[in-house]
């Protein structure tokens, strides 16, 4: 199958994904009130005594938001991805995946369809969760365009890495409601990664589970390209966390499916 009819039947695939998203809306806005009320919570609650530790002082809550606005970025992709899972699941689960094996299509234009569209979702909410982190006071610190431009490249593609992930665990779950419990770890990782705090202020014993692993890395690169901090190995590592999950991922979801139904 020539690439022309590759690329047809992935952007057919790919408006399919948006217009569901589009019709049934309220699974993506539910996952978004995730990050948003961490945000708000994080700030207008917690953010006096928490600006006390990152040092903003007592009463001034700026550079705890600061803090904090580039890991709720990372922790809303999480959040959207479990979407996806869902949505996968359903096609499994459904007969449509079934009926499109069938058909003269682009085998994987049923996976990049799902794949396009939730990165597409996911910079989408990122740019809403952004915004209200703006609006409720969040300021770079004359972070360059190149900077800016990094970090929009970054957020892709942890969203990508994400989203592959979410579709293998969408595929092998046998319905919508294991396949949002299976993808809880999208949401639970960023809770004990230096999203709230950073690292070096929880228990030793603690600190090596909130290091090695891949959002930390990556808030710790977001952090220091918007916010002008140390970033030393985190980028190559967040890069890598990211190539490597992306790897994994597709040929999770590829060989599962590309095998042959019982």
């Amino acid at each position: 199958m020539s690439a022309s009819l590759a690329l047809r039947d992935s952007s057919t695939m790919l408006r399919r994904n948006l217009l569901h998203a589009r019709r049934y809306p309220s699974l993506t806005l539910n996952l978004l009130l995730t990050p948003v009320m961490m945000l708000l919570l994080f700030v207008y609650v917690f953010g006096d005594v928490m600006s006390a530790g990152i040092g903003g002082g007592g009463a001034d809550r700026s550079e705890y938001l600061a803090y904090l606005v580039p890991g709720l970025l990372l922790m809303t992709i999480g959040s959207t991805t479990i979407g996806t899972a869902v949505s996968v699941s359903n096609d499994m689960t459904e007969g449509i995946v079934a009926r499109f094996r069938t058909m003269a299509i682009h085998r994987g234009s049923v996976l990049f369809g799902h794949v396009v569209g939730s990165v597409l979702q996911a910079v989408a909410s990122v740019v809403l969760v952004g915004a209200i982190g703006v609006a409720i006071g969040f300021r770079t610190t004359d972070a360059t365009a190149l900077e800016w431009l990094a970090a929009f490249g970054l957020l892709v593609m942890f969203a990508t890495a994400l989203t592959w992930i979410a579709v293998g665990m969408g595929m092998v779950s046998p319905n919508a409601e294991a396949a949002s419990n299976n993808a809880l770890p999208l949401i639970f990782l960023p809770l004990i990664s230096s999203t709230f705090v950073p690292i070096d202020a929880m228990p030793g014993w603690f600190q090596p589970v909130a290091e090695y692993q891949p959002f930390t890395p990556a808030i710790e690169t977001l952090r220091g390209l918007l916010l002008g901090s140390e970033i030393g190995d985190n980028g190559w590592i967040a890069v890598a966390w990211c190539v490597g999950l992306t790897v994994l991922g597709h040929r999770w979801a590829k060989a599962v499916f590309d095998r042959d139904p019982k």
